[in-house]
């Protein structure tokens, strides 16, 4: 009976110390790693923390893509932290396209809510995977592999992307490639484009090289 009894007050306590450790609300002063953020202290974490108004917004298209994405990752949404979750508005005007991107640290799941999109990715074998999606469509994109969103309509699409991290990185190809300060030579030999074609991109994205 007190073995029981032990076993019970045991199993009791590392049931409330468990507890503890419900969540990990990101404590936005410390440095972000591929653990993601250390943990707020319990005592400062308020409702606030799991809470973001941010996606009721239209993003502003008003650039080179006509596309904006409104995130809802760590930095934005401090209590998402740890969860392995995250999410992301998109809005793309008439035009609008979101390049050729990876993820690096999180598959995506697209639910189109307004519009038409035409979204694809490539497998790592190179085969092809593209559909036009409609206002309740989704469209998974796994871990790592290169995607796009095209606008495929007339008018404005919006769609929401949800993530499995909640820092799920960003790279997108067109800017990688044109808009930092890698030489054009070496642009050009790993893409066998011409010098003409690789320094007429980088003036259009701001790069130098």
């Amino acid at each position: 009976m007190i073995h029981i009894l032990l076993i019970v007050c045991s199993l009791f306590t590392f049931s409330a110390n468990a507890a503890v450790q419900d969540f990990c609300v990101a404590d936005l002063k410390g440095p972000d790693t591929p653990a993601g953020y250390t943990c707020k202290p319990a005592a400062k974490v308020t409702v606030d923390d799991f809470v973001s108004t941010g996606l009721r917004f239209a993003g502003n298209t008003s650039n080179i893509i006509k596309a904006a994405v409104t995130p809802a990752f760590a930095e934005q949404l401090p209590g998402v932290n740890g969860l392995g979750i995250s999410i992301a508005r998109l809005d793309l005007s008439p035009g609008g396209v979101v390049p050729m991107h990876t993820h690096p640290s999180g598959s995506e799941l697209l639910l189109v809510t307004q519009g038409f999109i035409t979204a694809g990715f490539i497998s790592s074998a190179n085969t092809v995977y593209v559909k036009t999606l409609k206002k309740g469509d989704l469209m998974v994109f796994p871990e790592g592999l290169l995607h796009f969103q095209v606008n495929a309509g007339g008018v404005t699409a919006v769609a929401f992307a949800s993530f499995s991290s909640a820092t799920p990185g960003l790279q997108i190809l067109d800017f990688a490639l044109f808009a930092n300060d890698l030489p054009s030579k070496l642009v050009e030999a790993t893409t066998f484009l011409d010098d003409a074609t690789v320094k007429k991109l980088k003036a259009v994205l701001g790069g130098t090289g």
